[in-house]
């Protein structure tokens, strides 16, 4: 953890013996490559720098609380495929405990490929995705043992899962986050303590605006304006940007990880201004590192 980000997580009341945190998400295999500019239509772009990782919103946002609690617990689902076994092998070098459940919608029995990705890096270091495949979500009503043992968690990311495993979720812990990019576990009354979206993403924005009367705090990133948040009780203002300590690489997992500090924060019952503080931190340190983990 950097220096930067270690003094803010001074500013957090945690127990001894550290906090519980958890995701329940999704996972892709993502292929990562630079380009000079992304290609036009009939254009052939030479993609260099390239490496894998397993990435996704609920890895990303595993692998940073792991980073600031000490370990992490990602509930998911993967497929029965070569990037499956590989996912496993690298989350765990990076101190996450991956529960594999059951995909929604899918037969267990005929699990389909892990979904893949490719990002691109442009020379102004932003990245567009293209996914390959169909997300898989975790369920909540699982006969396996993804599930077993997570209780009195002090914190838990949701970014993709059904409607029974936001409910377990909650059922499960003290404070509970969450992203539109839930989807339909979302929008039934599970009353959520934030929810996280980018103020630059349609998709976003849409799916938060049937979903925010669940949610205590809601907060809206704006990259590098920072962003504004607002709370059930109409109180609401503004957070600004980090500064980045380093050169800019790539803006790939800055806002999971924003989310996942935010989480790690209302779990250390840190108060906002310096809960938003931490989560700005930490993600403009991902600004600087090569993919979401920087590579050894």
């Amino acid at each position: 953890m950097p220096d930067r980000v270690r003094a803010c997580v001074r500013l957090a009341r945690v127990p001894e013996g550290g906090l519980q945190m958890a995701v329940v998400g999704h996972v892709e295999w993502v292929q990562f490559g630079h380009v000079a500019r992304l290609p036009r239509a009939g254009a052939v772009e030479h993609a260099t720098d390239s490496f894998e990782e397993p990435a996704g919103g609920g890895a990303v946002a595993a692998v940073a609380l792991a980073r600031l609690a000490g370990s992490a617990t990602l509930v998911t689902a993967l497929g029965a495929d070569e990037q499956a076994r590989l996912t496993l092998v690298r989350l765990r070098e990076l101190g996450v405990e991956v529960r594999v459940a059951a995909a929604a919608g899918c037969d267990p029995g005929a699990a389909p490929p892990t979904r893949r990705a490719v990002t691109l890096i442009d020379a102004a270091n932003e990245r567009s995705i293209t996914t390959f495949g169909a997300r898989l979500d975790p369920v909540g009503d699982d006969s396996e043992r993804a599930w077993e043992g997570l209780s009195a968690l002090d914190g838990t990311y949701f970014t993709a899962g059904d409607l029974d495993a936001l409910r377990r979720a909650r059922a499960a812990s003290r404070v509970l986050v969450a992203s539109p990019r839930a989807r339909g576990a979302l929008g039934h009354g599970v009353p959520l303590d934030a929810l996280v979206l980018s103020a630059h993403d349609p998709l976003e924005l849409e799916a938060a605006a049937g979903v925010e009367a669940d949610a205590e705090l809601v907060l809206e990133t704006e990259g590098s304006e920072g962003g504004r948040w607002r709370r059930r009780d109409g109180a609401e203002g503004r957070w600004q940007a980090a500064p980045v300590a380093g050169r800019a690489l790539d803006t790939y997992g800055c806002g999971d990880t924003f989310a996942a500090a935010i989480t790690y924060a209302l779990a250390a019952e840190m108060d906002l201004d310096p809960a938003l503080e931490l989560a700005a931190r930490a993600a403009a340190h991902c600004l600087t590192l090569a993919g979401p983990y920087g590579r050894e």
